[in-house]
């Protein structure tokens, strides 16, 4: 076999493959002894097909299959050994005649490679990028304790309704002349209200300052703006009928409920953070304010891993590719798409692909390199921030391993947690090449960079 590559321009190149007889021969051979082995066909005890007859039979089939192969592997280990520097697939080349399968016993392909643009993307002290140190303001303490104080609440029974307190009672329709109840009317034994919810603001109010056992007349149709789905779940009926009771309805405070913040005590101490690890009110509000320092340093570290890359792309500069080929692999990659969705979105794939590359030298010349505990780690960091955003940062070191092994049973999610770990490392490596322009910002004015 014998396999060349010329380049065609700066940036592509054609990669011929000439295949004989005795490249793939013995692989077909080999295939059809299979098939005879296995084959079961009347007049033949099972393993005993003749050589002729399979040939006849699954010879073309056989002979393509591993032509294919070979050409696959061949062609692949070929771009591997050279370290051909190739964007995309191979594709089959324009130029390519047609071969047949069964006739011909000699083979030449031809493909068509769009290769990388040489450049250098390096970075150096004399390389300054900004780092925004945002500052965790009392503010935003008080608010998380807040957060964590109403996660950590209670519902409890009270006797008078405040606003977003929640009613139960019973809910009964009545007649038109809005007195009685209607014969043969609706009536819910369990009703359950939140009139801070309704849409008619003189309907909400008809509900400030009831006790439990007072009976208020209220129109649903009216509190929920005729909303059919919301009605027909107030009044357990379907959609449809809901039309039928736009009229008035009683309804009887049987219970109401409210829900109380956790009091900033102990318990709720123990209960956010573990059992003895915070003591007071103080230490408390310190390690809010700490974890909200870590979180704005995730932030920052984000936001400077995006100054890096525009601070390269423009330092690298102009790039050529070759467009035509890389459309051609784009159109191929997505199949159900027209040549409009190529043209809207080539010069965005392009900008994504500099970065790509650029960041391909960044990574190796600082020898970011990810293992399994890598991973492993990311999955479980992933976990306990998706339980702390409920307020749940007691997680036992079990139960978080345990729901990061599920995660990394999927396939999609171990590559998002490789990305994460290769920025993550890169990040942490260029904070110490560049010189860092330290700039502190409030939280407020450092959302505005995202605004767009």
């Amino acid at each position: 076999m014998e396999i060349t590559l010329k380049k065609v321009g700066n940036v592509s190149a054609e990669i011929t493959v000439k295949m004989e007889k005795a490249d793939y021969a013995a692989n077909v051979k080999t295939a059809l002894k299979k098939f005879c082995a296995k084959a079961q066909m009347p007049g033949f005890r099972p393993g005993h097909v003749p050589m002729s007859l399979a040939n006849k039979m699954y010879g073309a089939h056989a002979k393509a299959e591993e032509v294919n192969k070979l050409l696959s592997d061949s062609l692949m280990n070929y771009i591997r050994d050279n370290k051909v520097n190739m964007l995309g697939e191979p594709l089959a080349s324009e130029k390519q005649q047609p071969q047949d399968i069964e006739k011909q016993d000699d083979f030449e392909f031809v493909f068509d490679i769009a290769l990388a643009p040489e450049f250098t993307a390096s970075l150096s002290a004399e390389d300054k990028v900004k780092y925004y140190d945002i500052q965790v303001s009392d503010e935003q303490v008080e608010e998380q304790v807040k957060q964590v104080a109403m996660r950590g609440g209670h519902n409890e029974n009270v006797d008078e309704y405040q606003d977003r307190d929640l009613l139960r009672g019973i809910l009964a329709e009545l007649d038109e002349a809005g007195g009685q109840p209607k014969e043969g009317g609706l009536q819910v034994e369990t009703a359950t209200l939140m009139p801070v919810y309704f849409k008619d603001d003189a309907q909400k109010a008809l509900f400030a300052g009831a006790h439990v056992n007072d009976v208020i007349t209220f129109s649903p149709a009216k509190a929920y703006d005729n909303n059919e789905t919301e009605l027909a779940a107030l009044l357990k009926i379907t959609k449809e009928e809901v039309s039928g009771h736009a009229g008035d309805f009683s309804f009887q405070v049987n219970e109401i409920s409210r829900y109380v913040p956790a009091e900033l005590n102990q318990e709720l101490f123990d209960q956010v953070y573990g059992e003895g690890n915070v003591k007071s009110e103080e230490e408390f509000r310190g390690k809010i304010k700490e974890q909200l320092t870590q979180q704005h340093e995730a932030d920052s570290d984000y936001k400077f891993l995006l100054d890096v890359r525009q601070y390269l792309t423009e330092k690298v500069g102009e790039l050529e590719f070759p467009d035509e080929l890389l459309k051609r692999i784009m159109k191929q990659n997505n199949k159900d798409k027209d040549e409009a969705f190529v043209e809207e979105n080539y010069a965005k794939s392009i900008e994504e692909l500099k970065w790509h590359l650029i960041k391909e030298q960044l990574v190796a010349a600082n020898e970011i390199k990810v293992n399994d505990d890598d991973v492993k780690a990311m999955a479980i960091t992933a976990t306990r921030f998706q339980f702390a955003q409920y307020g749940m940062t007691n997680i036992p070191d079990e139960y978080l391993e345990q729901y990061a092994k599920e995660m990394l049973k999927k396939p999609e999610q171990v590559n998002g947690l490789v990305e994460r770990c290769i920025e993550n490392k890169l990040t942490a490596a260029l904070k110490n090449v560049v010189t860092l322009e330290h700039e502190s910002t409030t939280l407020a004015d450092f959302q505005k960079f995202f605004e767009k």
